[in-house]
């Protein structure tokens, strides 16, 4: 087998490892990114994406892109609507902050392009098969190229950002998977040729279940509704969707169009036992998973990788270990901050399948509290547009 020697390692392009690539060239360290996936895909598989006010100064001030500025909506605030009646949460006023729409593969196409204009070693097609002496000073990934032929590449430390169904988790946990819970619904998705309903989005409780009303440019919009995990996309109607969204927000003006994509979005949160095992550490996703409904997903990823690149920075350049010894401690602690959010808003806002009336009632009291209390607002307000990030 050829072998590839690198100094970073990098399985994954999605935003966790194509951030990570990016910093670190900027701080005179090179790397390798791989992934399974082609460009195509990884560019335009939609996905959809709210950015935390630190998630949009981390990408604009390391150069990594501008066009969230300039082609993402700025949101000041959410609306939360609890049986028809709406409750702005005013981010700006509570928070000082604010978050953008910036869809995921948006910031993908922005991470590609910089990375390529500067020379970035990425390739595409390249599936890693493994990772070998992960305790050793230069652990090796294995992988199949293009055309089928397994390389190694030999590095002085190697990023897990591979997802969900994570390669470089396996090297670090072997048999122990880490902490999981699956939600007992799901959202039903769509997206449809129609101007927003709303200039925010609208988090919306009623007794038939939860809807979420968003958007992805001035053409286009992304709704959501509450749904059994087992439904079949094709299975409902356009007549029958749209009459389950409005049944989910009522007293809303829902513009109605056509419907070009539908899907069901599972409810799982996960965080691995280990998150860094010798020369190996994991972030995003292949460290964690959340439900969508506090949109931390994508900023959780960015959240890790600004403390492992301070931490490989004084590793691979200073000789210092400190700081990627305490690694796991340090992203532990926004990771477990945003899990609860996450739960927090998910059970807060849907209605379980065995919910009794007390369960029902006890709900709307919880959302009471919260909407109408400033300190209620505020919590979810800075939770939601982000804590602080790593200065």
């Amino acid at each position: 087998m050829s072998t590839i020697r690198t100094r970073v390692a990098i399985i994954g392009a999605g935003p966790a490892g194509l951030f990570l690539s990016h910093l670190l060239h900027r701080a005179g360290i090179e790397s390798v990114v791989v992934d399974a996936r082609s460009r195509d895909a990884v560019e335009n598989t939609i996905r959809a994406g709210i950015l935390e006010h630190g998630t949009v100064d981390a990408l604009v001030e390391s150069g990594a892109s501008t066009r969230v500025l300039t082609e993402g909506l700025r949101h000041d605030g959410i609306e939360l609507r609890v049986d028809g009646e709406g409750h702005r949460i005013d981010f700006a006023d509570l928070v000082g902050r604010s978050v953008f729409l910036y869809p995921q593969h948006e910031v993908l196409r922005d991470l590609i392009a910089t990375r390529l204009a500067e020379g970035q070693d990425l390739r595409f097609e390249v599936t890693a098969l493994r990772i070998e002496e992960p305790d050793s000073a230069t652990p090796r990934v294995v992988v199949h190229d293009t055309t089928g032929v397994e390389q190694v590449i030999e590095a002085d430390f190697v990023v897990g950002a591979d997802g969900s169904h994570s390669v470089a988790r396996a090297a670090l946990s072997g048999a122990r998977s880490g902490y999981f819970r699956e939600y007992p619904f799901a959202w039903f998705g769509i997206l449809c040729e129609a101007p927003p309903s709303a200039p925010e989005l609208i988090y919306s409780t009623s007794p038939g279940g939860f809807a979420l009303i968003s958007q992805r440019s001035a053409s286009v919009q992304r709704m959501y509704f509450q749904c059994d995990p087992a439904v079949d996309p094709a299975s409902l109607s356009e007549e029958r969707i749209w009459a389950e969204l409005r049944s989910r927000v009522p007293g809303a003006d829902l513009i109605e169009g056509p419907i070009f994509q539908r899907d069901v979005l599972r409810f799982r949160s996960f965080v691995a036992h280990d998150l860094r095992r010798g020369r190996v550490a994991l972030v995003g996703d292949a460290a964690h998973t959340v439900p969508p409904t506090g949109a931390k997903g994508m900023n959780l990823a960015i959240a890790d990788v600004l403390i492992l690149e301070r931490a490989l920075r004084a590793l691979l350049l200073e000789n210092d270990p400190r700081l990627i010894d305490d690694y796991a401690e340090t992203v532990l602690r926004r990771i477990w901050k945003a899990q609860h959010f996450s739960w927090w808003m998910t059970s807060m806002l849907h209605v379980a399948p065995d919910a009794t009336e007390f369960d029902r009632l006890r709900r709307l009291g919880e959302l009471r509290s919260v909407v109408e209390s400033r300190a209620g607002r505020t919590y979810l307000a800075e939770a939601y547009t982000g804590w602080p990030l790593t200065d």
